[in-house]
């Protein structure tokens, strides 16, 4: 949580709504998003390029719809519970 906390804490208010959004719900499309924060598209659009900036979100082609594109959190953007996992297994 403390990485996720310095990764976002100059951010909007949006921004980290849409990160925590992606984090509990998995990949999405934009529209998606919009309709789970209740944000307008507009906003939506800013916060997922915010985040974008800091390398924390993906995006891909969603193949069910080529117009849309489905965002998800990278793996450096996922929470920290994925390293200590590794270390784990490598043990």
């Amino acid at each position: 949580m403390a990485e996720d906390d310095s990764v976002l804490e100059d951010l909007p208010p949006s921004a980290k709504l849409v990160y925590k959004v992606l984090e509990y719900d998995g990949p999405l499309t934009q529209k998606r998003i919009v309709e789970e924060t209740m944000l307008s598209a507009r906003t939506v659009r800013y916060a997922l390029e915010r985040l974008e900036d800091r390398g924390v979100v993906d995006e891909d082609i969603y193949f069910a719809d080529a117009r849309q594109s489905l965002y998800q959190l990278t793996a450096d953007g996922e929470s920290e519970d994925a390293p200590a996992d590794a270390d784990a297994e490598a043990a």
